[in-house]
């Protein structure tokens, strides 16, 4: 019964909530939802499912089997081990990691599981400031509640000032001609990215568009599927009254084919 509510709800989700059209995926609503519905999915990731809505987020950014998909600052895998399920034996995805974070033995353990159950994954080890995925390499990549960390800077969390723009350009320079990237956060308001982000951690939708689009992708799709209108964008994302309800944006990036 799930599984069937899902299905339809990734074909809803195709057709009534994506603000700008795009082509759909050729893949099936089915195959992302039974990727969600993997029986050996840790319980504390399926427990995010109804705030993440990831079989409606992958129908619509259009994720098929056989891809070679990223992870970007992937944290604890959540989206690396669902879109392993979707691309297949016949599809690989790298989890990226800056070295700075998950270190500690459990977490190292936790992953060691993770590749285990999904072959198809692959952690990717780098530092935070220097991303650079081989040139061409990835049909599709996701990233996750995190772009806006990019405008982050802790001497705690040993996070250097990054630039944004290196960022971006490195992974249009590694997404093959007519590749997908998914672009999920928390919405902010603020003309001070970097203020925004160290004070509340959400960052304006525009500057997202501008950065992605100064790179060369082309913004073919945004959903509001993620929305929470009674979110005033004031608190902290972390705020007990907000977390995990956080309205937030999609926004489907392409790089032109050739």
């Amino acid at each position: 019964m799930r599984s069937t509510f899902l299905a339809l709800a990734a074909t809803i989700a195709l057709s009534s909530t994506a603000l700008v059209t795009t082509a759909a995926s050729a893949a099936e609503p089915a195959v992302y939802s039974a990727a969600v519905a993997a029986p050996d999915r840790p319980t504390e990731a399926s427990e995010l499912d109804e705030s993440r809505k990831p079989a409606e987020v992958l129908a619509f950014l259009g994720l098929e089997p056989g891809m070679t998909a990223a992870d970007l600052l992937t944290g604890t895998g959540y989206w690396a081990e669902i879109m392993a399920h979707v691309v297949g034996s016949q599809g690989a995805v790298i989890a990226y990691q800056p070295s700075q974070f998950y270190t500690d033995d459990d977490s190292k353990a936790a992953w060691s599981k993770l590749e285990a159950r999904v072959p198809e994954v692959s952690e990717s080890r780098y530092p935070f400031d220097e991303f650079a995925p081989p040139a061409e390499s990835l049909d599709f990549a996701i990233i996750n509640l995190s772009y806006h960390d990019i405008y982050w800077t802790s001497e705690r969390f040993k996070i250097p000032t990054t630039d944004p723009v290196a960022y971006v350009d490195a992974l249009y320079k590694g997404m093959k001609p007519g590749g997908i990237v998914g672009v999920i956060d928390h919405v902010g308001e603020g003309s001070d990215t970097r203020e925004l982000v160290d004070n509340l951690h959400r960052i304006d939708p525009t500057v997202v568009k501008a950065d992605f689009e100064r790179a060369g992708f082309v913004l073919v799709g945004e959903s509001d599927i993620l929305a929470n209108p009674e979110d005033d964008h004031t608190k902290l994302v972390f705020d007990p009254s907000i977390r995990g309800k956080t309205d937030r944006f999609l926004m489907k990036f392409v790089k032109p084919a050739a």
